[in-house]
């Protein structure tokens, strides 16, 4: 079965995992040192997030570093934009609102 991105972030754990390596590449043992789950449990979660291509993986020597691939984000980005519109002009009608309450109640 292959997941999507949408699968692979809906998960804590590799949001975390993203978080971390977000700011540097890591070796699996690195990120592992984060959490409290068994090394397995990590892998596995690094396993789905190379399979959904949020990862990278970089043989340097004898390690493997795991590098973040933020192009695969846009594709979460893209299909958060018309959400992402929706809610700030929301947002933008309440503040109106609350501006024409707070003017109406200084007026009485």
């Amino acid at each position: 079965m292959r997941r999507d991105v949408f699968q692979a972030i809906a998960d804590p754990t590799r949001r975390a995992i993203l978080s971390l390596i977000m700011l540097q590449a890591m070796t699996p043992n690195t990120i592992a040192e984060n959490f409290k789950s068994s090394r397995q449990a990590v892998s596995n979660h690094i396993k789905i997030l190379t399979e959904c291509e949020l990862l990278n993986q970089v043989q340097s020597g004898r390690e493997i570093y795991y590098h973040f691939n933020p192009e695969k984000m846009k594709e979460v980005a893209d299909w958060l934009a018309p959400f992402k519109k929706l809610w700030d002009d929301r947002f933008d009608q309440l503040d109106d609102l609350l501006l024409k309450m707070q003017s109406k109640s200084k007026d009485v």
